[in-house]
């Protein structure tokens, strides 16, 4: 078991960590590219948002429209893919009510659109979430820091006391350039180390503990 000590605050990413879809995305990923190869591999598009996939799906040629019809064929196929029903990961509910029950809020953190999101969170239980910081509320997304940094002012916390959960190197680069300390849950290798870094292949052999 990995006891982690009580965060001021959770900011947690969704697909993948919370819930089996990144490999949905990744999945409509693939249905776009048709067999056509992606020069870093499929795995490159973990993490990224759907305007940044299509951004990259064009510029490498790799996409059979111009860049707002891939878009919206991504927005669409994904979010389809999502409704249809998703799988919560092993442990992640625990988790949140770990943190609940410790007085922690918590605020999902994600790439995704807010359409997806809230799907995602009548899965889950709103009651669990404080703050949806979602793809498009700010105006940079991951890698860059700035979904971690309004998610922690949101709830008013320090980032530095901050606990992420991640699962893509993407993610894990946006928390730690925030300054939280992050648990990733890896989907996709590539992960670096750090020693702000805890690593776990499921969310089931994490507990949060009080504080001394």
């Amino acid at each position: 078991m990995i006891e982690l000590p009580r965060p001021a605050a959770l900011l947690t990413d969704m697909d993948g960590t919370l819930v089996d879809t990144e490999r949905e995305w990744l999945a409509v990923v693939e249905q776009l590219l048709d067999g056509r190869t992606v020069p870093a591999g499929l795995d490159s598009y973990a993490g990224a948002t759907i305007q940044d996939a299509a951004r990259r799906l064009v510029a490498e040629g790799l996409a059979p429209w111009p860049y707002e019809e891939t878009a919206a064929w991504l927005d669409r196929e994904f979010g389809a893919a999502v409704a249809a029903g998703v799988r919560v990961q092993p442990g992640a509910v625990r988790l949140l009510d770990a943190a609940r029950a410790l007085g922690v809020p918590v605020a999902l953190v994600t790439a995704s659109e807010r359409h997806v999101a809230e799907l995602v969170v009548a899965v889950l239980g709103a009651e669990r979430f404080s703050v949806l910081v979602t793809n498009g509320d700010t105006e940079r997304g991951k890698p860059h820091p700035e979904p971690y940094l309004a998610a922690a002012r949101a709830l008013r916390a320090d980032p530095a006391d901050c606990l992420a959960v991640e699962d893509t190197p993407t993610g894990v680069a946006a928390a730690l350039a925030a300054g939280c300390r992050v648990l990733a849950v890896p989907s996709v290798p590539g992960i670096p180390s750090d020693p702000r870094l805890t690593v776990t292949a499921t969310l089931e052999t994490v507990t949060l503990t009080r504080p001394l």
